[in-house]
């Protein structure tokens, strides 16, 4: 497939400035069918790491498991991060999605003028707020990353993510309207700028891959983010079943959900793949 054409940018700003200074390429689009697929792209073709592509819409943007994915022209920030993970433990590649999520949370709670800590994360990737009237769990933010070649030295890695930014609840699609959210709609009198996000974005991801090489990762920043822990959640497994289980943390070093049955005795364990649905805050524990 054709690499896509660069049309004149939706939205620009400083965020070139601060790219060309660590990133080895910055592109914008107008429309592309997928930023995951652009950078992909650009990574088979011999572009080094770390490259981002952003675009204003997609066309074929997707999610975990084969979902579509789509946000209204200008309502959210959609971009993907390209990496060539060979010097990160193949147990550890998870943290490039972890560092991506973390950089994005800090730089929407900057962008709608909210306290640090203020968006959760929900394992696996999600970002998320509590709808305070309701108690329930309204998605701000979803991550999809995509490797291959992994244990080879052309290893790539490609984390996407979709922010809903400016996108006024009205607009919302009905059948997600209960269990999303944007910063326009947790913030509806403050000013969105679509361009401070992404401008901390690229900020706090400089550090994080920086921090990476040298064998740091913020543990506790990504612990302290999970809505979960704690929780008595639905586990939507890979082979298609279902459990309501207790969350009670994650594994900073590989990642795992833990978790143990609601039984007397049962003994924690650790969860890799898999989806967490129905939280239920405040669950016993």
């Amino acid at each position: 497939m054709a690499e896509p054409t660069p049309n004149p940018p939706a939205f620009t700003g400083d965020a070139e400035r601060i790219a060309a200074g660590w990133l080895s390429r910055f592109e914008r689009f107008d429309v592309v069918g997928s930023t995951n697929d652009v950078v992909a792209g650009w990574l088979r073709s011999g572009t080094p790491e770390v490259c981002v592509a952003v675009t204003d819409v997609q066309s074929a943007g997707r999610g975990r498991e084969g979902r579509n994915w789509a946000a209204p022209p200008g309502m959210g920030l959609l971009l993907s991060v390209g990496f060539r993970p060979t010097w990160v433990e193949t147990g550890h590649l998870w943290r490039l999605s972890a560092i991506v999520s973390l950089a994005m949370a800090e730089a929407c709670e900057i962008g709608g003028g909210m306290r640090a800590g203020s968006i959760s994360l929900k394992w696996p990737n999600d970002l998320v707020r509590i709808d305070r009237a309701s108690g329930g769990v309204r998605k701000l933010a979803g991550v999809l990353g995509e490797t291959a070649g992994i244990g080879t030295p052309d290893a790539t890695a490609v984390i996407g993510i979709g922010a809903n930014v400016d996108w006024p609840r009205d607009r919302f699609p009905p059948d997600l309207a209960d269990s999303m959210t944007s910063l326009h709609d947790l913030a509806p009198e403050a000013l969105i700028d679509r361009e401070l996000v992404l401008h901390v974005f690229l900020e706090r991801l400089e550090r994080g891959v920086t921090a990476l090489h040298e064998g740091q990762f913020p543990a506790e920043a990504w612990r302290g983010r999970q809505l979960t822990s704690g929780m008595i959640v639905m586990l939507d497994q890979p082979d298609g079943t279902s459990q309501t289980v207790v969350a009670e943390d994650v594994d900073t070093d590989s990642g795992a959900l833990v978790v143990r049955d609601r039984t007397d005795g049962a003994v924690p364990r650790s969860v890799v793949v898999g989806e967490i649905r129905h939280l239920r805050l405040g669950g016993v524990v």
